[in-house]
């Protein structure tokens, strides 16, 4: 698991400074979904620029109480921007520079045993995307990163173009960038190296490019290296496995009644978020045979979504980067139980 290695605790939220203007996504539903509520905990293990964090502590105060907040982030960049921003909070926000697989150790530090809410923002921010020396958009000429946490000793973008196995960038650019013409373009890749080794997202952007029919490159949508992109940036940071690993472990670390809410931007992490909901909502699974439950098996969540909640409208217009996003809830039901048999 990528970013396993250890946490550093940031403490409370410090004295305010100017931050950049950032859209959060789906606030008013995530609002909804969870109700922050006076005297509660809850976790934003996305913190970012603070945005939804902001919003839950503000609705608890506009109720006359105070709830605390853990927020999580790898960006340090980020967590430094969320701190200035909430630091109207004190010492109800602590803050935790880690990736969100490591909230059980952040929950075991602050000395909470459980959660009344927790909510992710999964994906790529703004912040990330607009700063050309991240690397991570092939609209600016950048150092070719996508590292999330760039203080973290892990490959880069740069090393994984430049030294993965054609079968292995296939793979990537295939399943996660769910590029069609995956091999084209990874042999482009391959093939453009082994005269000289990639430097910057242009420089990559363009390979990709020219791996295109000219035909289909005219007439593409979007720029025929988003998906390329997108792949890549989600192997880099391993984003399916830390989302993978949170899923199977956030419920036992719920109150019952707490909830948790996850808004993706990415239809494997969609399908992640919806598989996983639907197996904990699920009770017996001893089939037809026997004619009786052996197994005990009662569900542990109840699903707030039965579909996903999308931005409005007037949320989309505002802010076209809020146009893929998908927000699922769940509500924990119980402690899952086993019949010995």
């Amino acid at each position: 698991m990528q970013g396993l290695s250890g946490q550093t605790v940031v403490g409370h939220a410090g004295p305010a400074q100017e931050t950049p203007r950032h859209a959060s996504v789906l606030v008013q539903e995530v609002l909804a979904l969870l109700e922050p509520r006076p005297g509660g905990r809850y976790l934003d293990g996305t913190l970012g620029l603070g945005g939804h964090a902001h919003a839950m502590l503000d609705a608890v105060r506009a109720q006359g109480g105070r709830a605390e907040l853990l927020g999580m982030d790898r960006d340090p960049q980020a967590l430094a921007l969320a701190r200035a921003r909430l630091a109207e909070f004190g010492d109800a926000v602590h803050l935790v520079h880690a990736p969100f697989s490591e909230f059980e150790d952040a929950l075991d530090a602050a000395g909470w045993d459980a959660l009344d809410g927790a909510l992710l923002d999964v994906g790529v921010s703004s912040l990330q995307l607009d700063d050309p020396a991240r690397g991570f958009s092939f609209l600016h000429d950048g150092p070719l990163d996508m590292r999330m946490n760039q203080q973290a000793e892990e490959p880069s973008a740069l090393q994984l173009v430049n030294r993965a196995e054609f079968e292995a960038l296939k793979e990537i650019i295939l399943d996660l960038g769910e590029e069609p013409l995956a091999g084209k373009i990874a042999r482009a890749i391959v093939a453009r190296r082994d005269k000289a080794p990639f430097e910057t997202t242009a420089d990559l952007a363009e390979v990709v490019s020219l791996a295109y029919p000219p035909q289909r490159r005219r007439t593409a949508r979007n720029h025929p290296a988003t998906r390329t992109f997108q792949g890549l940036r989600m192997a880099v940071n391993r984003e399916l496995e830390e989302l993978g690993f949170f899923l199977k472990r956030i419920v036992p670390r719920l109150k019952v009644g707490g909830r948790v809410a996850i808004i993706s931007f990415h239809s494997l992490e969609d399908r992640l978020v919806k598989q996983a909901f639907r197996e904990q909502a699920a009770g017996c699974d001893c089939g037809r045979t026997p004619p009786w439950c052996r197994c005990g098996k009662t569900p542990a969540v109840k699903i707030l979504t039965k579909k996903p909640v999308v931005p409005g409208e007037a949320e989309q217009a505002a802010n076209s980067r809020a146009r893929s996003a998908k927000l699922r809830a769940a509500e924990r039901l119980s402690r899952p139980g086993t019949a010995s048999r």
